[in-house]
């Protein structure tokens, strides 16, 4: 397997070679966006919002109709293997600077984009889960599988589903600009939404979530793996978002 990758790896460099990103980071903007992100990473921290006890009679029939048509008992094999499926998907957007790995502009650009992305979307979705109580699927079913005892109340949103679309996202995003006449680029987005709906279905599958967990969650990582990359491009920098310092706070305008 590692060799495989790394002739891959070494296929997608002798094919593109050096190439200028498209993405750059500003400083003035990314303190803002850098301090938002870090906001909503630690937002989740100041809520507390827990079941008073461990409930016993829950009923399907409080389920909506959509979440209803697919609920399961726990499976612990699937949830292990979507966990770890999660990391691999995470790590897969360094595909998008094989073509300029050796320039560190990039490379900063690329490592600051990425950690603004996944905080929001890991703030946004436990500031959800710590203010939303919500049962898991498997408490419909045969109760409370051991070693979930802090976690059974925690089903919305799917926060590997978020996970994973976020890479799959950022992927897609970043190496559809980056090299846009690529023959790989639609190999490279089939494949990385193929992982991510796969670690969304198993997320259902193990009992853990349902359906509109992982819509949700996929529509937070969806967004933010979107939303870093656009204000990112150099194109954009300033024509679709600029910050203005005022004696009062700051001014920010964002044209989409």
């Amino acid at each position: 397997m590692k060799k495989e990758l790394f002739i891959f790896c070494l296929i997608m460099i002798s094919s593109y070679g050096y190439t200028q990103s498209v993405y750059t980071y500003d400083l003035k903007k990314d303190i803002v966006i850098g301090s938002l992100s870090l906001g909503m990473a630690l937002s989740p921290f100041f809520v507390n919002n827990e079941p008073d006890q461990i409930p016993t009679a829950l009923k399907k029939d409080d389920i909506n109709i959509l979440d209803q048509a697919l609920m399961f008992p726990y499976n612990k094999t699937v949830d292990i293997i979507s966990d770890y499926a999660v990391y691999s998907l995470l790590a897969l957007p360094a595909l998008s600077v094989i073509g300029n790995i050796h320039d560190n502009n990039t490379l900063l650009t690329y490592g600051i984009m990425y950690t603004e992305a996944f905080l929001l979307t890991s703030g946004t979705k436990e500031l959800l889960k710590k203010s939303i109580i919500r049962y898991r699927p498997y408490m419909y079913e045969d109760g409370l599988p051991d070693g979930k005892e802090d976690d059974y109340y925690n089903s919305f949103p799917s926060g590997s589903t978020a996970y994973a679309f976020l890479g799959a996202t950022f992927l897609s995003t970043t190496f559809s600009w980056e090299f846009p006449e690529s023959k790989w680029k639609v190999p490279v987005i089939i494949g990385s939404y193929t992982l991510a709906v796969g670690i969304a279905s198993m997320r259902i599958a193990s009992g853990s979530h349902f359906i509109t967990d992982v819509l949700t969650g996929a529509a937070i990582g969806s967004f933010y793996g979107w939303i870093i990359p656009f204000l990112h491009k150099k194109q954009n920098n300033e024509d679709n978002l600029t910050i203005h310092f005022t004696g009062n706070g700051i001014l920010v305008s964002l044209k989409l």
